[in-house]
């Protein structure tokens, strides 16, 4: 397996990966299903503002992918980025998203960032021990505050101190 920067050629399956967990999972609260045109939009603005894409390969084929941005808007959330990561799923279970993870923590904190940040489907519990197990610390939970298919569900906030303090910075 590579673990390498995602290149252009790769949004296709990126897309294929994160469309088919919109259509049949609940990790992306998202319903309508990202276009061409829209990951060619999400992929240009994390180059632009120097944030990460990697995506893990086997045989050639992008088997999942990982990326950070904005936490929220305003410089006071300076330092602070929201990440995601997706496995396709029939890949799902060999540690994949682990990898990723621990890659795209490494370059959070080669950036000098303070924290990161993963809203997570809170029916979500293989991704809720995952981070657990990277050092994230669930800091809240939003109740019913997503719906998908119909359904209310719960956001974890998970967070993760890249400085290793865990304190306040102000």
């Amino acid at each position: 397996m590579i673990l390498r920067n995602a290149e252009p050629g790769d949004l296709a399956a990126i897309a294929e990966i994160l469309n088919d967990e919109i259509d049949s999972g609940t990790a992306s609260w998202t319903e309508t299903p990202k276009t061409a045109d829209d990951m060619t939009r999400w992929f240009d603005g994390r180059a632009a503002s120097g944030f990460p894409v990697l995506v893990a390969e086997d045989g050639g084929a992008v088997l999942g992918y990982a990326s950070y941005g904005p936490f929220r808007a305003g410089e006071g959330y300076r330092g602070t980025v929201e990440h995601s990561v997706y496995v396709a799923r029939p890949a799902r279970g060999r540690g994949i998203a682990r990898l990723l993870m621990e890659r795209l923590i490494a370059a959070a904190r080669a950036a000098g960032l303070a924290r990161m940040v993963g809203g997570v489907s809170a029916d979500q519990p293989a991704s809720i021990d995952l981070h657990r197990k990277l050092g994230f610390e669930e800091q809240g939970r939003l109740k019913g505050v997503g719906v998908k298919r119909g359904r209310r569900l719960d956001l974890a906030l998970m967070v993760l101190a890249l400085d290793g303090d865990g304190q306040d910075d102000g």
